[in-house]
């Protein structure tokens, strides 16, 4: 599996991403998953399926120190004394002492950024979290996190498919050192009827889930997250570091972004994009 260095983090390039994903769907792919040879585990609070990652990584037999673990805090504990409390949950539902990566996972102005960040620091000084990050922030957000905390940010965790230009961000996200990780790849299911990404995938005896991993995957400091509940195409998504796409490949799926590609924004939650 190659890694991407992010601010002393080396994070798995490919991730199994557990979002919508039921408790028996969790207890049988994760441990599929990693036996096929991922190595980075993705969950957060609010999927409400920690206990179940936790058991199927125990279940799965490989030593904790091998699997890349994230989870993310979820908006209503931001409050200091919430934020340790629901990380001591979080741990206890995944069964270990500590994750690998701990995210923020969504803007919350009711509580000051300076706050959350500070908590992110105390439990990450405190050995519950190697390392630390955040997720649907925007450029503004993003470098005054930077500016707040102490300790480095090494990743922003955003929707980023072929239908979404995410230049500004990425651009961010290289100027301090960090990782983008990009979850949504497969823009709702959009990809697999595109013909410019269903060309690619013919001409290149590939599919275009393995396309669409590669391109982001093929970008500097780009992270991708996928998702699904069979063994076939989790074994498929598996296979993209064995062959490259051409600069015009790669150039043809950038221009497939489009103003309305976002898909995620629920209201409440998401910040001004950029």
């Amino acid at each position: 599996m190659h890694t991407v260095s992010a601010n002393g983090a080396a994070i798995p390039a490919l991730g199994f991403g557990t979002f919508r994903m039921s408790g028996p769907d969790v207890l049988r792919m994760v441990p599929e998953v990693l036996k096929l040879g991922f190595r980075h585990i993705d969950t957060a609070q609010i999927y409400g399926n920690e206990s179940e990652v936790g058991e199927a990584i125990k279940a799965s037999g490989l030593p904790r120190g091998e699997v890349f673990l994230t989870t993310k805090v979820w908006v209503s504990n931001y409050k200091a004394d919430d934020f340790r409390r629901s990380v001591d949950e979080s741990l206890a539902k995944l069964r270990t002492d500590y994750v690998d990566l701990l995210l923020l996972h969504w803007p919350n102005e009711a509580v000051p950024l300076a706050e959350q960040i500070e908590a992110l620091n105390a439990v990450q000084a405190a050995g519950k979290t190697r390392h630390i990050g955040v997720s649907n922030f925007n450029r503004t957000l993003l470098d005054e996190s930077v500016r707040l905390s102490k300790a480095p940010i090494v990743t922003n965790q955003i929707e980023y498919h072929p239908y979404l230009d995410q230049s500004v961000m990425l651009e961010a996200a290289r100027r301090h050192g960090q990782s983008v990780t990009a979850y949504y790849a497969m823009a709702d299911g959009k990809v697999f009827k595109d013909p410019v990404l269903t060309d690619i995938a013919a001409r290149m005896g590939r599919s275009p889930a393995q396309v669409v991993l590669r391109w982001l995957v093929q970008q500097e400091g780009v992270i991708a997250l996928s998702k699904t509940v069979g063994e076939k195409r989790a074994a498929e998504n598996l296979a993209v570091f064995d062959f490259e796409l051409s600069e015009a490949d790669m150039a043809a799926i950038h221009g497939l972004a489009r103003p309305d590609g976002r898909i995620v924004s629920p209201d409440g939650l998401a910040p001004a994009w950029d």
